[in-house]
């Protein structure tokens, strides 16, 4: 007999887990519409060319594709000539993909909302702030914190170049994170300043190398990331001199005052330090409540839509792990066809964040986990009495539920202690006559009656604080 499973890199989730996931959107969704931002959705799958040319090389090999329905590879039998096509690449991936596939699950929720703008720029008013929360897939190595089934949580502006957008989208940051507990260290940095940085090395026609090695680097240690991009051609010379911008630690006048000696005549670099120091400078004024401000000369980015600046979030302690990032891509809707609609965002790894609270214990049993009060079942006539005070207490927005069975009092209290029931209402002959609730409260085992459902609920809402 075949054993049940799933796929790598998926799971399933657990009540509590479900919960806790709510209870992180929850609090995500609030912010996002505190700070203006309004809902939309996009099917979980695009046609795949909206999705190919726009995530570089490795992204485009994370995609995944969905295979047409029938049979797709007849056509190309019937049509294979063996002395036409023997040598060439007839049936290589590159060749039979348009055959076999013209969809793909979508990679982020970035790509899929330019193309939601494009199609309904007619109606969209401009500037257009959206917030955005579903799964994405990626056909990656599972490992910790990093999944082929994810939530992303994306906030984006279209149609403003106004750098006061990157100040508001890093206050949003700051804003979740506060409310979560988890301290954050938000990092800055610019493309377009590694842009003029590969251009002023001589290295431009090494970008892709470059970019990748960068966007690896934290992950694979500084050693690593010289020696990939040693072996794939960029000099040592190179490396060499543009090692001391990428110094661990150095405060952002420091970076700046290195950067701007180094790209005095690049226009490209000149304009990306002025918008770099307007965004730390802006952030520190109006002030983080959580949240630290750095600048990393390496961080990168690495899709290939990105064109200005950059963030990336890590949690300050427990992880290493990025739980957010985003930037400004000014030219992805010129993709398909359509210029001129700059776009700016972030997005919050709702997985990594569960991780990331999950080890620092920052989950608050009592806020996220409201569990029923459990109504002990005695038999027919006390069972009607207590859905009647169920169906009060639900009117009151207070959790309630009947056990459905009169079996006995010790297995319906080990039910209850197993589901993490926070107290168990006792209705017997007594209390009926008395028109009281017993309450018993499973964690320290205090029995309280009640006769008045007010004075129950606003002790029910005090527990759960």
């Amino acid at each position: 007999m075949q054993r049940p499973s799933i796929p790598k890199g998926t799971r399933d989730f657990s009540p509590q887990e479900l919960r806790r996931r709510y209870y992180l959107m929850d609090i995500i969704r609030k912010h996002f519409e505190i700070f203006g931002f309004a809902p939309i959705e996009t099917p979980c799958f695009e046609n795949l060319s909206v999705l190919t040319g726009k995530y570089g090389q490795e992204g485009e090999r994370l995609i995944f594709k969905i295979l047409k329905s029938g049979d797709f590879m007849k056509n190309s039998l019937e049509h294979f000539d063996e002395e036409k096509h023997i040598t060439s690449d007839y049936f290589s991936t590159r060749a039979l993909l348009p055959e076999i596939s013209e969809k793909a699950l979508r990679y982020d929720l970035t790509v899929p909302f330019a193309r939601y703008v494009i199609m309904h720029r007619n109606d969209i008013n401009f500037p257009f702030k959206r917030y955005q929360i579903q799964p994405v897939w990626r056909a990656d190595r599972p490992q910790k914190g990093r999944f082929r089934e994810f939530y992303q949580c994306d906030a984006d502006v279209v149609g403003s170049r106004s750098l006061w957008q990157e100040v508001e989208l890093l206050q949003l940051y700051d804003s979740v994170f506060t409310e979560l507990r988890l301290p954050v260290v938000i990092q800055i940095n610019h493309r377009e300043l590694l842009v003029a940085l590969a251009e002023m090395a001589g290295i431009g026609q090494h970008w892709p190398i470059f970019i990748n090695a960068l966007d690896k680097w934290d992950k694979i240690g500084a050693e690593k990331a010289h020696q990939e991009m040693l072996e794939k051609g960029i000099p040592e010379k190179v490396l060499n001199e543009l090692k001391p911008l990428f110094k661990e630690n150095a405060d952002f006048d420091y970076h700046l005052s290195k950067f701007s000696q180094l790209l005095v005549s690049s226009e490209k670099g000149t304009n990306a330090l002025s918008e770099l120091n307007f965004l730390w400078k802006k952030s520190r004024e109006l002030g983080m409540q959580n949240a630290k401000l750095r600048f990393n000369g390496k961080l990168a980015r690495g899709l290939d839509y990105y064109t200005g600046t950059i963030c990336e979030v890590l949690p300050e302690v427990g992880a290493s792990y990025s739980i957010g990032g985003g930037g400004r891509y000014d030219e992805l809707t010129g993709v398909f066809g359509v210029k001129n609609f700059p776009g700016v965002g972030i997005s919050f790894g709702l997985d990594r964040i569960y991780l990331a609270m999950e080890t620092l214990e920052l989950f608050e049993r009592g806020k996220i986990e409201k569990l029923p009060i459990l109504f002990v079942n005695f038999g027919q006539r006390e069972a009607l009495q207590s859905m009647r005070e169920i169906k009060a207490l639900r009117k009151k927005n207070i959790p309630s539920e009947l056990y459905p069975e009169a079996i006995p009092l010790n297995k319906q209290l080990q039910y209850a202690n197993k589901k993490g029931t926070y107290w168990v209402a006792l209705m017997g002959e007594r209390e009926i006559n008395e028109k009281t609730i017993l309450i018993k409260n499973l964690a320290n085992g205090i029995q309280t009656s009640y006769n008045d459902l007010d004075q129950l609920a606003k002790d029910y809402r005090e527990l759960i604080k």
